[in-house]
């Protein structure tokens, strides 16, 4: 195609995101080091040693600075930025990488095959693990660069608002941009629950993924993207577009003078509620109109550690986010980990399909003391706090996993709860119900469980969207469970962050919504200017369509 042509006003199309308009020119991650397959000499024997040094310095200083960010970032972005850096590390493929420069292949092209190789079985798995090879490819640039001495490899630093485009992003990437100069996001691969698309959220800017046709659009050409309906227009007109960020404007103005708390129209309490990582990121959601915490994920003081951290030190980070939200309602998600996020320190087998595998609460099974030391350390944050925190256990499938989850949680004196995560626990609602007190629906998970389709997958985006009517169908069951037993049934996945779907979770009984902080006014507005008998109507209209689109079109037409 021709840069005349590609530059013509045109339309493309991918899965939406982020809501929001932004008008700006395209700016894409700079140029990856590159390395040829063969080196030009083998290396001699004497020499092999100080490369294998070499090596292993390259990868602890890309670890370290990946670390320092982590240590300067907050909620998500930390979390990812903490997984990146222990990947960084990881003996799967340093490991590789030293013995083919103990065999006289020098450092640069060791560390390409050795990461190639992974990133190939990787692919084939599918699923979760699949997510990783994105991660692995920018550890292999990172190290490449730093052994070449080159400048670290990523996400140029614009001098004027732009739009970034890449084919994917790291997640180290998405995690330090400058919501202020990087105004939006565009991304050829990717769902609607991957990282780039979280972080997207969590900065609050536009975003759609799985954009076809977005690799041919140029730098410097100026895009539009609308990441409530999908699109990347290219070169539109300048008019029209001033006009369209000005009504996205106009419309976040309004979102932004809602102060809560989460209600409809009429009056239907809806408790509208943020989620965190740790407590930088409560303090920066207690300054937003959220009435609590819905989802605190634990998984940052575990990760990138080669031990447990102790009772105390739990107790500690745990009680930050308790005194952020005092007097007010607390979830803690216990350790979520396994799968993308590995411990160190728990002996995780290797598996086929790690996805599917020991991640989740499934980790205690084999590390009872595990949970029984978290259980025990969010008890000593509760007395030090006098705050009352709801506790849940993620990946549960069966009643009794429920059950005996409950029991350990109230030895000490905790509210329990769990996630509800694959089909099996949806379609048991019921039955859980009679062992916990409350639920709540991770729709990222429940989406990619139910519909069988990697989250990361760009050509299975489409499937794994949380408006599917197949997914919403089992949200629905879980909701009329908890109606049915008088106990309340959140919503802290993606989900909950869009508005319109919010509205839609309330028709179908859901009680509270957790969502990113940035999201939290949005999800409140949109609240407020719908009744329940609307939002009640769009549910039952949502659940008898047979497709995203058709429930989204439905959607529009009765919250309007």
């Amino acid at each position: 195609m021709s840069s005349s042509s590609v530059t013509d006003s045109k339309v493309l199309y991918g899965v939406p995101v982020v809501a929001g308009v932004a008008y700006a020119p395209v700016i894409r991650p700079g140029s990856r080091p590159q390395v040829t397959e063969q080196p030009a000499a083998e290396l001699a024997e004497a020499d092999r040693p100080a490369e294998v040094e070499r090596l292993k310095e390259a990868a602890a200083t890309v670890a370290a600075r990946l670390r320092d960010r982590a240590g300067h970032a907050t909620g998500v972005a930390s979390e990812v930025l903490a997984t990146t850096a222990a990947l960084a590390q990881d003996r799967a493929w340093l490991g590789d990488a030293e013995k083919r420069v103990n065999t006289g292949i020098p450092a640069p092209q060791a560390v390409g095959a050795a990461i190639d190789k992974i990133a190939d079985v990787l692919s084939k798995a599918g699923d979760l693990m699949a997510e990783r090879v994105t991660d692995l490819r920018d550890i292999r640039d990172r190290v490449l660069a730093q052994l070449a001495g080159l400048p670290e490899p990523g996400v140029p630093t614009p001098d004027n608002p732009s739009i970034l485009c890449a084919e994917d992003l790291a997640p180290a990437d998405t995690a330090g941009l400058d919501p202020r100069l990087v105004v939006a996001l565009a991304t050829t691969l990717g769902g609607p629950t991957s990282h780039t698309a979280i972080i997207a959220r969590q900065l609050g800017i536009p975003c759609v993924v799985a954009v076809d046709g977005l690799d041919e659009v140029p730098v410097g050409v100026p895009v539009m993207v609308d990441g409530a309906l999908g699109t990347v227009t290219v070169a539109p007109d300048a008019a029209d577009a001033a006009r369209a960020v000005e009504t996205s404007r106009a419309e976040a103005d309004r979102v932004a003078r809602w102060k809560g708390p989460g209600a409809t129209a009429d009056g239907h309490a809806v408790a509208v509620l943020a989620n965190v990582q740790d407590g930088a990121a409560a303090q920066a959601a207690r300054r937003t109109p959220a009435e609590g915490v819905g989802l605190f994920r634990t998984e940052l003081c575990f990760l990138n550690r080669d031990t447990e951290p102790s009772v105390e030190e739990q107790a500690r980070i745990y009680g930050e986010v308790l005194t952020a939200f005092e007097g007010r309602k607390v979830v803690i998600r216990t350790l979520d980990a396994g799968s993308d996020k590995p411990l160190k320190f728990a002996g995780h087998p290797d598996e086929a399909n790690p996805a599917l595998g020991v991640r989740g609460v499934r980790i205690s099974f084999g590390n009872p003391g595990l949970m029984t030391r978290q259980l025990e350390s969010i008890a000593a944050a509760a007395a030090a706090t006098g705050v009352d925190p709801w506790v849940m256990a993620p990946m549960i499938a069966t009643a009794d996993e429920a059950t005996t989850f409950a029991e350990q949680a109230r030895s000490f004196g905790l509210t329990p709860g769990v996630m509800i995560e694959i089909p099996a626990a949806a379609l048991l609602a019921g039955r859980i119900l009679e062992h916990v007190d409350f639920l709540s629906i991770g729709t990222n998970d429940l989406a990619q469980y139910t519909m069988a389709a990697d989250r990361m997958s760009a050509e299975l985006a489409t499937l794994t969207d949380p408006w599917q009517p197949g997914v919403l169908a089992l949200v629905d069951m879980t909701a009329r469970a908890g109606a049915a037993a008088g106990k309340p049934v959140g919503v802290c996945g993606e989900a909950a962050a869009d508005p319109m779907l919010a509205c839609v979770l309330v028709g179908m009984g859901i009680t509270s919504l957790s969502a990113a902080a940035t999201a939290v006014p949005g999800v409140g507005a949109a609240l407020a200017a719908v009744t329940l008998d609307q939002c009640r109507t769009a549910a039952e209209a949502v659940l008898a369509t047979a497709s995203a689109a058709d429930a989204r079109a439905v959607a529009s037409e009765i919250l309007s």
